[in-house]
């Protein structure tokens, strides 16, 4: 491996998926990791195979449809790596989920902090070191490319930290990651943990360092770079930084920080940066899961200037007040102005400029809604485009659809809605109901429809683009009564309570394909 190039291990589908509600199909999850391909990522972690079913079944798919994507790359095809515990039963799984990637990687952790080993594994240190030889080369059986993770390291009393290290490379590891599972450490503690590992591990120089940092105190980041500068040279990362708690170290911002300041940090990734703003929205969309307007790099104030001398500077020179361009990330500008009059030519252009490459069929019904969308606004921004293609991302392959929509509201009356959802075959389900307001009223008659309830835990709404026929997009969070089980939805339309009603309907979707199984059954008959 290059000394200067860090390569970038993306855990979106495994860890970023256990953000509460982000529950991903299987279609969803190839979605993703082939724009992970797209933009560049080394390793792709598909997910924890002996978890259930459908993530086997989806690493499996990922390994042998996704695998071998991208032989053209600088790094080539994708490394695919599936997690395991430190027992058979998980390694046997994970082997037979990635075995058909041309890259496959099993990837083990075992906890080794005392609290750990203690009152989660009821396990002496002694048997924790035993068990890690024991199943890394258990592992190093069936794949040549094996990495081992000593969960919650931050908090591992070094001395013992250095012989679990030691063990796993005499048995075989050829990639030791060093997890902050829960986000204690500071960027000098996590620093200097990298360098007393290369000082006291023997064999470290044959081997590749990683760091998976929690950002539980705003410092995953921090203490990924910090990594970096002592001799890391794999991050483990998630796209928009989702994950358990407060999420997982960002991608974007990691890729971005080394692009940026190169002069610093001296090393490179093999990342495409241009197609790190769609990759957001993408995951953004299908997991739910909104990003925070001033998110670093992604945001939609990443760019944005208010203040009269941001301006006035900006103005005369943009290297003023932005360090890196939009365009480099990928954040679209309006380069080509689409209406009512444009065609399938045009449209189709700008969809892939944008990095969108759609099927004949796919294509048709996208075309189909710019038109509608044309019809209620003047122009047609990138913004609204995005917006428009997240929504039909999302509810492309859904069982249900929301076919129309009347509410009746106002001062004193009660708020009616009434809902047609188109289903399975052409199957049409109505439903009625009243609330305090339209999209209270909207979502009672969508679950009348379908025969389910569930709670509204968040709703979130914002304007895509400036006007009165402004694109507005909402994010809901809803969760299942009777299982606690949480999804995440996404709906963009210029009519805001059509959009509510569709991410409800997604929401409520979500729920229903749910991996600890579908406790809203939508298979009611309608009252």
């Amino acid at each position: 491996m290059e000394p200067d190039v860090v390569r970038i291990f993306d855990t979106t589908l495994r860890d970023g998926e256990q953000s509460p509600g982000a529950t991903l199909t299987v279609e969803e999850k190839l979605e993703i990791a082939r724009q992970l391909v797209r933009l560049g990522v080394d390793i792709i972690e598909a997910g924890f195979p002996i978890a259930s079913p459908g993530d086997f079944e989806a690493v499996r798919r990922i390994a042998r449809e996704i695998g071998p994507l991208g032989k053209d790359r600088p790094n080539g095809p994708p490394v695919i790596a599936g997690l395991a515990r430190a027992n058979k039963e998980d390694i046997d799984a994970c082997w037979e989920a990635v075995r058909e990637a041309p890259r496959p990687r099993i990837h083990v952790f075992l906890a080794t902090s005392d609290i750990h080993l203690q009152y989660k594994l009821r396990m002496t240190r002694e048997e924790c070191l035993a068990r890690i030889r024991e199943m890394v080369a258990y592992a190093r059986r069936f794949c040549e490319d094996v990495e081992f993770s000593p969960e919650d390291a931050g908090r591992t009393d070094r001395d013992f930290l250095m012989q679990a290290l030691t063990v796993a490379v005499e048995a075989g590891a050829t990639t030791l990651n060093i997890p902050d599972t829960v986000g204690y450490t500071t960027p000098e503690e996590f620093g200097s943990l990298f360098a007393e590992i290369r000082r006291r591990v023997p064999g470290v120089e044959r081997v590749i360092l990683s760091a998976h940092c929690h950002n539980d105190l705003g410092l995953a980041t921090a203490n990924t770079l910090a990594a970096i500068r002592n001799g890391a040279r794999q991050v483990e990362v998630t796209v928009n930084g989702i994950g358990e708690r407060a999420g997982n170290t960002a991608l974007e911002e990691v890729v971005m920080a080394l692009h940026t300041r190169r002069d610093l940090f001296g090393v490179r990734t093999y990342i495409d940066t241009t197609q790190i703003y769609r990759t957001s929205r993408l995951v953004s969309a299908l997991t739910g899961i909104p990003v925070q307007p001033n998110k670093a790099i992604v945001g939609a104030n990443a760019f944005a200037h208010e203040a009269g001398i941001h301006q006035d500077g900006m103005l005369k020179n943009p290297l003023t007040y932005e360090i890196m361009r939009p365009e480099t990330v990928g954040v679209p500008e309006s380069r080509l102005v689409l209406g009512k009059h444009s065609g399938r030519h045009a449209f189709r252009v700008r969809l892939e400029q944008m990095g969108y490459h759609l099927s004949p069929e796919a294509f048709e019904e996208a075309f189909r809604r710019f038109k509608a969308l044309c019809d209620r606004k003047k122009y047609v921004t990138d913004f609204d485009l995005e917006a428009l293609m997240a929504d039909f991302t999302q509810s492309s392959g859904q069982t249900w659809r929301l076919d129309t929509l009347q509410v009746m509201c106002g001062t004193p009356a009660i708020a009616t809605a009434t809902v047609r959802l188109i289903g399975p075959d052409g199957e049409v389900r109505l439903g009625t109901g009243t609330g305090n307001g339209p999209v209270d009223a909207a979502y009672r008659a969508i679950e009348t429809a379908l025969g389910v309830q569930a709670r509204l835990l968040e709703f979130n709404v914002h304007a895509v683009t400036p006007g009165r026929d402004a694109m507005g997009r909402v994010f809901v969070q809803a969760e299942d009564p009777q299982s606690g089980e949480l999804a995440g939805g996404f709906g963009a339309d210029t009519d805001i309570v059509v959009a509510a009603a569709k991410a409800y309907l997604n929401a409520l979707l979500r729920l229903a394909r749910a991996p600890q199984g579908a406790r809203v059954e939508l298979s009611v008959p309608v009252p």
